[in-house]
């Protein structure tokens, strides 16, 4: 939970930032994981990367960081602006791929529990209380125990963890990326290539 205020340097807060970009976008995937196990009744792989982490979860985590940190200690507060910056992330970015992708989704509410309240598919009640309460764990949990870790361990040791996640996922993200506009093989064709379903997210 929120404690005493931690003064930082600059390469700690940037390796915090690292850190939190890797953890929220792995634990997307596994939120999206189990989601899709309960839903199907079978192992989906989600996202698009060789990696288990799915970036728009990642980025949600950066943008929710600086928009709550006034209110770190006020948790409903936290909670309501997490939802609201997850809902707009999600509305703006599926809207984007719809309109620029010709039709393509990488997410749709429309169906089931998921469909209550949802706008046009792209954002739903639902899917911004998980997001909200996935705040509350952010703000509360991953940013202390990254920042212990900042202060905890030596400049080189944390530089070297934080940085080494970071570009590791930000490379398979690139590299799939590549290799899908180019037609190549990528994670989707190797998984698939084992029997797994996967869907893009």
């Amino acid at each position: 939970m929120v404690g005493k205020k931690t003064k930082l340097a600059t390469y700690q807060k940037i390796g915090i930032a690292m850190l939190v970009f890797v953890i929220a976008g792995v634990v997307g995937w596994i939120y999206e994981f189990i989601i899709a196990w309960i839903e199907n009744g079978h192992i989906m792989m989600k996202g698009g990367n060789l990696l288990p982490w799915i970036n728009i979860y990642a980025f949600g985590a950066l943008l929710i960081i600086p928009l709550t940190y006034k209110f770190r200690k006020k948790p409903l507060a936290v909670f309501l602006i997490s939802v609201l910056a997850t809902g707009l992330l999600e509305l703006i970015g599926g809207w984007l791929v719809y309109t620029i992708g010709n039709g393509t989704r990488y997410w749709n509410y429309d169906y089931g529990l998921w469909a209550f309240g949802n706008i046009n598919g792209f954002v739903c009640p639902l899917s911004v209380t998980f997001f909200g309460i996935g705040g509350l764990m952010l703000v509360y949990y991953v940013v202390p125990f990254c920042t212990m870790l900042a202060t905890k361990m030596s400049r080189r040791a944390f530089l070297i963890l934080a940085i080494s996640l970071f570009v590791l996922f930000v490379a398979d993200e690139l590299v799939n990326l590549t290799l899908k506009n180019l037609g190549q093989p990528n994670a989707m064709d190797f998984y698939r290539s084992l029997g797994l379903e996967y869907e893009v997210h």
